[in-house]
């Protein structure tokens, strides 16, 4: 027994997807095909995004943000979990990284709910707050540009109801911000993660999954 969260040797996690993990055979090939590409770490690990599929279900989700959306693999998760009326809007700057995406999408019967906004999310966010969408969405993803993560949960909990639930990737950051910071984007999470803490407005929980994801469900 223990009383904190047990590492995982190589052993151990190869037998915990082995035990655990449901993948839909696209979001198999998507993985796949991310996995030579340049930047291919920035891709979520599988059981994070099953972790986060069952969190969307378990809120009845039906609208669904994503800031960061590098292949589509975490996308392609969300909306697979969404009834089929639901709609994701997924933002990002890269057509090509995304462009690796869209055939999984379509041959897992999820593009036509998947809203791919191309340009900085905070323009889309703001616009979309603007248009008169604050409270509206259930669930947010945020794995993109650490600098701009507190701008990102700001808009992201403008745009989501009470009782919405933000999911936040990176937060552990590979056990950098255990210690001083060095670089823009450690202080970035360090202060990110220094302020949810006293945040009033959520509810929170951070979990040792894949690189750290911290919950922050809308009060």
């Amino acid at each position: 027994m223990s009383n904190r969260t047990l590492p995982l040797d190589d052993a151990t996690y190869h037998y915990l997807l082995a035990a655990s993990l449901r993948e839909h055979p696209e979001q198999a090939a998507l993985r796949r095909a991310t996995r030579g590409l340049s930047g291919a770490h920035m891709q979520i690990a599988p059981e994070q995004a099953q972790f986060m599929q069952l969190l969307v279900r378990l809120l009845g989700a039906r609208r669904a943000l994503e800031i960061g959306v590098f292949t589509g693999y975490s996308a392609l998760s969300v909306a697979l979990a969404l009834p089929p009326y639901g709609h994701l809007l997924a933002c990002d700057l890269s057509e090509d990284y995304a462009s690796v995406g869209r055939p999984h999408w379509e041959r897992a019967g999820v593009a036509g709910i998947i809203e791919l906004a191309l340009g900085p999310a905070l323009e889309t966010l703001d616009a979309r707050l603007a248009a008169g969408q604050g409270g509206t969405y259930d669930f947010a993803f945020i794995d993109a540009d650490k600098t701009a993560y507190e701008a990102y949960y700001e808009a992201c909990l403008a745009l989501l109801r009470p009782g919405g639930l933000i999911a936040i990737d990176n937060v552990l950051w590979s056990g950098r911000v255990a210690h001083p910071a060095t670089d823009p984007d450690t202080s970035a999470i360090q202060r990110l993660n220094a302020r949810l803490l006293g945040d009033g407005r959520v509810d929170l929980s951070m979990v040792p999954i894949g690189d750290g994801l911290t919950l922050a469900r809308k009060r």
